[in-house]
């Protein structure tokens, strides 16, 4: 049987961190399932977790008053979906909607952000690799603006 320790530390975001800091991540996470048309977050709500997506597919989306949201992004199994957990002052940059049935892991962020401070090295690792998902979110807005505004 697959235990969550294992599932974690062979995902490739995970890939490389000591057993010591697997550990620290499995007593912040719990499993969960949601329905579609289901927010994980909205921007502007107080950022306290970060997922790892199992099945199903999330739709990251830029909304505006008097317009329809913009998907910047649809994530799916494998994927990781939230960092401003990680940044201060923790609030969520985009909405998060449930486009299919989803299971994931919910990692607490309070929980982890308390061990990166007494983990340093933790820390350091976990922002490392959020930081790459921050540049692929940015990307991913860049070509949406370029498609948005490009000319015709």
């Amino acid at each position: 049987m697959e235990t969550l320790e294992r599932i974690l530390a062979a995902h490739p975001f995970f890939e490389g961190l000591e057993a010591r800091h697997v550990a620290l991540l499995v007593s912040c996470a719990t499993n969960m399932r949601f329905d579609a048309g289901t927010f994980l977050f909205r921007a502007g709500e107080e950022a306290n977790q970060f997922f790892l997506l199992r099945d199903g597919r999330v739709a990251l989306e830029l909304t505006a008053p008097g317009r329809e949201p913009l998907v910047l992004q649809t994530l799916g199994p494998g994927d990781i979906l939230g960092w401003s957990w990680l940044i201060p002052p923790y609030h969520w940059m985009f909405d998060a909607v449930v486009v299919e049935p989803t299971r994931a892991f919910s990692l607490d962020g309070k929980c982890l952000r308390g061990k990166c401070e007494a983990d340093h090295d933790l820390g350091y690792e976990l922002l490392k690799r959020f930081a790459h998902i921050m540049e692929e979110r940015l990307q991913a807005t860049r070509l949406q603006l370029l498609d948005l505004y490009g000319t015709p």
